[in-house]
């Protein structure tokens, strides 16, 4: 799958993070590093746990680096989220399938 695919697949703006970025190798090379980010997974344990205060910080971090990635769909959810859990609230499955969307998109580069 090329990158721009990627990107349209996962509902994302691919010539807004090309243009920070600077090449379509730097913007894969970040895209697929994002499958080891953790944040969602502490997100999601956090969340089970009911530990609201540890899935607001793990929402923000996922909601920083989908804002840095271009990942657009992503990013207005978790962002979403974020606020939410800041006022204790939970939107979590939305993030889940927006995050399964993502990975999936990115999984198809490798």
């Amino acid at each position: 799958m090329e990158v721009r695919a990627c990107y349209e697949e996962m509902g994302s703006n691919f010539d807004e993070v090309l243009s920070r970025l600077g090449s379509e190798q730097m913007v894969q090379r970040f895209a697929i590093k994002f499958l080891n980010d953790k944040s969602y997974e502490t997100l999601e344990a956090a969340l089970k746990e009911k530990d609201v205060d540890s899935a607001f910080r793990a929402a923000h971090t996922l909601k920083g680096v989908c804002v840095n990635l271009g990942f657009d769909k992503l990013y207005e959810v978790s962002s979403a989220l974020t606020e939410k859990l800041r006022a204790k609230d939970v939107m979590f499955e939305k993030v889940k399938e927006q995050y399964d969307i993502t990975v999936n998109a990115i999984r198809k580069l490798q």
